[in-house]
């Protein structure tokens, strides 16, 4: 299978996304760049077992200390259990993708994240929740529409999509947005008492950039 990759400017920086390289027996496998930070999502798919009558999807999503170039060291030398950071970016994920399952469906669907690559500038969650839509967007597993997460601050009155570690220590909120093309399922925020119309003007701003990453999933993603 040909690598194919997609990418727009998003923020200022370019988001990239790529299938065909890595993990080629999963349902569907992607990497997702923004800057120099990657993450690796894949999907498997299994028959539903006995007697269930739920939807057994399970997130899993791991940042590896190798990713930024670090190595456990001490009494312990190998990676542990998930962090809470990194419990937590899973359900961040899941609230928003498990709805876009069509009704009945409980087939055995694990999605697996992988931080490979952070820059120390751009966080890694965001892009995990874009990997997982993506690889299940790609594999026959029966998915209605794709999503994509943005977070979106604010510096001197004025928002900015995706901010640096940097900028997020200076930021008046922090604002977590997942959606599709048309619509937003999922918000989370963090704010210094901001007013209701400053965050929903934030949730808008962010709709607009998950807009232009969903045309990644399109043929206008040439454009």
């Amino acid at each position: 299978m040909q690598a194919i990759r997609v990418e727009r400017n998003i923020g200022g920086r370019v988001l990239a996304i790529e299938t065909g390289s890595y993990a080629k027996l999963a349902a569907g496998s992607v990497t997702v760049q923004y800057g120099d930070t990657i993450v690796f999502g894949a999907v498997a798919r299994a028959n539903p077992r006995e007697g269930i009558d739920f939807f057994p999807l399970q997130v899993d999503y791991r940042e590896r200390r190798a990713a930024a170039g670090k190595f456990p060291g001490g009494f312990l030398k190998r990676e542990s259990r998930p962090t809470t950071k990194e419990i937590l970016t899973a359900r961040l994920i899941d609230r928003p993708l498990r709805p876009l399952f069509p009704k009945g469906f409980i087939d055995e669907v694990q999605i697996q994240l992988n931080v490979l690559s952070f820059d120390g500038v751009n966080d890694p969650d965001i892009l995990a929740g874009l990997a997982a839509s993506a690889s299940v967007a790609i594999s026959d597993i029966p998915f209605i529409t794709p999503i994509a997460h943005v977070r979106v601050g604010r510096i001197d009155g004025q928002f900015i999509i995706n901010p640096t570690l940097e900028e997020l220590d200076a930021t008046e909120m922090d604002v977590v947005v997942a959606g599709t093309k048309h619509f937003v399922n999922m918000i989370e925020v963090g704010a210094f008492e901001s007013p209701e119309d400053l965050v929903a003007d934030a949730i808008e701003f962010g709709h607009k950039a998950i807009i232009e990453i969903c045309l990644l999933y399109t043929s206008d993603a040439a454009d």
